[in-house]
């Protein structure tokens, strides 16, 4: 066995395991305040709303009365649809806005296969 082999990196890991902390507290700071941030999904010019938070809960659903009277079952099954896949896209992208530029950050702790 070569010489060395065995031995821990000069220097290097105390601050890779410190550099490795300073990012889990970062990502669990941004995962809460996803968890507050809200997005909504629309969709029937408004009449429907849907209100999510970044880390994908759902909060409210608000269904213009009106709209009861005008549309039947199937209509308004579509636009809710509508209106919960467009809420879950903005909120893939808040998270992508939040949490991208901390996995960037894994990238520099070289040797972790990041």
């Amino acid at each position: 066995m070569a010489k060395g082999f065995n031995r821990p990196p000069v220097g290097g890991g105390g601050n890779m395991m410190a550099q490795l902390k300073k990012l889990q507290e970062q990502m669990e700071q941004a995962q809460a305040r996803l968890a507050e941030e809200t997005v909504t999904g629309t969709s029937g010019g408004g009449a429907i709303k849907v209100v999510m938070t970044g880390d994908q809960h759902c909060k409210a659903v608000e269904i213009a009365p009106e709209l009861l009277q005008e549309v039947d079952a199937d209509m308004l099954q579509d636009m809710l649809l509508a209106a919960i896949n467009q809420a879950l896209e903005l909120s893939r992208q808040k998270q992508e806005e939040m949490l991208g530029p901390l996995a960037g950050g894994l990238g520099g702790l070289g040797g972790l296969g990041f």
